[in-house]
Order: structure tokens, then C-alpha cells, then sequence
């Protein structure tokens, strides 16, 4: 009978001690994100890949790509920023289960990676793949796409857990997180591979 009585007691305080790690976690983030638009980068990048490769004249496709360039370079930049500032961030605070559910930290269950490394690993990926050269357009916005996307599906796995950063990429991207691991250069899928595993 005490058991039954200590089971949802307990669950309730795993419940709730979640709950402020999640709002703690979202608020260190939000921290460094905050005057930086990378959210607002990525998806001009997204919809102006599209565009650019749906068009039939080459001269205006050209012109998308020319744009774009820039849009590029500032989101390099702003990662890379991202990720330098993003450093000095407590280790206590910094430290993501590897579980594809939230679990409460213990000595036992440490199995986990640093988001800073996390970070570095995608900032490098992200410059690696706008600086990439002798490749067709249409690959070359593949790889930054899916540089772009992973490094969102980390932010949320920071925040979340892996299970919820996997659903929200499948819901607004009808992308698996696999088919992106698969889409970034192998440099990166590799750091990545290394850190996550």
C-alpha cells in the first residue's frame, strides 16, 4: 500500500523537477539566441532554397542564389558567435542526456554530452558547408539545410529531450532526425556521431 501511495508522489516530483529544468534550460538558450536571428535566418534560407530551385530560368535562379549568399554569411557568423559566446556557460548547465527521454541527472545515469561541444560541432559544420566549393547548388543548399536542421534539432533536444527534438523536426520539416544525421557533411556527422553516442 506505501508503495502505491510513493509512486505518484514520486512521479509528481520527477513531473515538476523536469518542468523546471525544461524553463531553466529554454532561459540559458533564449540567453545567447537573444539579439542574434538565427531562427529567422534558417528559415529565409529554407524557403529561398526552395525558390531557387523551382525556378525554370536560370538567370533568375542565379539571382535567388546571389541573395542568398548573404543571408549565409550573416547566419555563419551568428552561430559561430552563438557558439564562442555559448562557452562560458556553466558545465553544470551545459551537460544533455543521451536517453531519448528527459531522466533526472544521477552519478548512475550519466550518460550525457556538453551542448557547448554541441555547438562548436555544428558552427563548424554550418561554415564547412557555405564555404563549400565544386558542387552543384542543389547539393551544396542540401548540406547547409540539413547543417541547419540538426543544429536545431540539438537546441531542442537541450531543452526537451531527443524524443520531442525527433517529433518537432518530423512535425514542421517531415524530416526523420536519421535522414538529417545522413544529410550533413561527413566531418560533421562524424564530430557529431562522436559526441552523441
Amino acid at each position: 500500500m506505501d508503495f502505491l501511495l510513493l509512486l505518484p508522489i514520486t512521479l509528481v516530483a520527477l513531473w515538476i523537477t523536469k518542468a523546471r529544468q525544461q524553463q531553466r534550460r529554454i532561459a540559458i538558450l533564449a540567453r545567447y539566441l537573444d539579439g542574434r536571428d538565427i531562427e529567422k535566418h534558417i528559415e529565409t534560407l529554407s524557403q529561398g532554397y526552395l525558390r531557387a530551385l523551382g525556378e525554370s530560368d536560370s538567370t533568375r535562379s542565379a539571382q535567388v542564389w546571389e541573395v542568398l549568399r548573404g543571408t549565409e554569411d550573416v547566419l555563419s557568423r551568428q552561430v559561430c558567435k552563438l557558439a564562442e559566446d555559448f562557452a562560458g556557460v556553466e558545465p553544470t548547465a551545459t551537460r544533455v542526456s543521451k536517453f531519448p527521454i528527459w531522466l533526472p541527472r544521477s552519478p548512475a545515469l550519466d550518460r550525457s554530452f556538453d551542448m557547448r561541444e554541441a555547438l562548436r560541432i555544428h558552427a563548424r559544420g554550418i561554415c564547412r558547408a557555405i564555404e563549400r566549393q565544386g558542387t552543384s547548388a542543389k547539393d551544396r543548399a542540401f548540406s547547409i539545410l540539413a547543417e541547419m536542421l540538426l543544429m536545431q534539432h540539438t537546441c531542442h533536444w537541450y531543452c526537451r529531450s531527443k524524443s520531442v527534438a525527433s517529433a518537432r523536426m518530423l512535425a514542421s520539416h517531415h524530416t526523420s532526425y536519421e535522414q538529417v544525421v545522413g544529410g550533413v557533411l561527413p566531418q560533421t556527422r562524424q564530430e557529431y556521431l562522436e559526441l552523441v553516442s
